[in-house]
């Protein structure tokens, strides 16, 4: 019979987890056991914290944007009813962009999306 060399692929495992756990602290960055145990935690947070970094993200253009509003005498969410009632498909993340950068478009975006309907709500 022929002999057989193993291990192969667990070695290039185990120096995949190890290299993967690299930077972290003590055993956990050289002990096997304790490294994949520390990318487990790592990664369900790294997970969770993708879907934080969305949330956080859409409350900071929903605050640019609402703060560029009340810099005209309207409220955000007026300013929100307005654009969808015009059909002016513009996302939170683009009105804050252009709020930042551009006020003075900004302004006639407000202008543009309040004119009739305000005249027809007073």
């Amino acid at each position: 019979m022929t002999r057989v060399k193993r291990g192969v692929i667990a070695n290039k495992r185990r120096k995949s987890l190890l290299k993967a756990a690299k930077g972290f602290r003590w055993g956990r960055k050289s002990k096997e056991r304790s490294a994949h145990d520390a990318l487990i935690h790592a990664w369900s947070h790294a997970y969770t914290g993708r879907k934080l970094k969305k949330r956080d993200n859409r409350r900071l253009w929903q605050q640019r944007v609402g703060a560029a509003a009340r810099e005209n005498n309207l409220s955000y969410s007026k300013l929100v009813n307005f654009l969808h009632k015009k059909k002016i498909e513009l996302n939170r993340k683009v009105l804050s962009e252009i709020a930042d950068k551009y006020p003075s478009i900004f302004t006639e975006i407000m202008k543009v999306a309040s004119s009739d309907i305000q005249k027809s709500t007073l």
